[in-house]
């Protein structure tokens, strides 16, 4: 997995638990993130995963994922997990998300996932997945990561934090990309 993010692994982990995979993060092979330069999720996804598996000469499986907030105009987008600054501060980034939309009312958001897997004998196999949702005041929920305690679905009545792991892996962005991926995989080398 083209990732040194310890809750996506985790989260990755439990969406492949039923295929024949073993999801090992990069970093156990000594390999540091790509420089995502990439102007759009796709992109960045494709730069990891080809970053990954041109360092360990193994298939790798990448996403690139972030939240468009339509107020914000598609902010942070493809700057999510750097959206505050520092790479990965999730209580700065949702600091930062509150204080721009403190005096918004539309706080309509979709989170966006794209998910690729490279291979030296195949063009790359590439997924993605959308989940809309609303940005709450404040935060509400302990699980999952990022903007999940701002993240609300309304047909659930509750933030991603607030769902359990299952039921999120079940309707998220990352869900959803990683489920069309691994079917595309199936097709390609069954």
């Amino acid at each position: 997995m083209a990732s040194s993010n310890v809750g996506k692994i985790r989260e990755i982990s439990r969406l492949l638990k039923d295929f024949d995979v073993e999801v090992v993060a990069q970093t156990e092979y000594g390999v540091i993130d790509a420089d995502e330069s990439g102007q759009s999720f796709r992109e960045n996804s494709l730069i990891k995963a080809q970053h990954a598996a041109r360092l360990t000469g193994l298939p790798a499986i990448a996403d690139d994922s972030g939240l468009a907030v339509k107020a914000l105009d598609g902010a942070p987008g493809i700057y999510s997990a750097r959206f505050a600054g520092e790479h990965g501060d999730d209580t700065a980034n949702n600091a930062k998300l509150l204080q721009m939309l403190e005096e918004v009312d539309d706080r309509a958001a979709v989170f966006h996932c794209v998910a690729t897997f490279v291979n030296a004998d195949y063009e790359p196999l590439v997924a993605e997945g959308l989940w809309s949702g609303e940005i709450l005041r404040e935060q509400h929920g302990e699980g999952g990561f990022g903007y999940d305690p701002l993240f609300f679905i309304p047909s659930y009545g509750c933030s991603s934090a607030e769902l359990s792991m299952n039921k999120k892996n079940a309707i998220s962005h990352r869900g959803q990309a990683l489920r069309q991926l691994v079917e595309l995989i199936k097709q390609t080398y069954a």
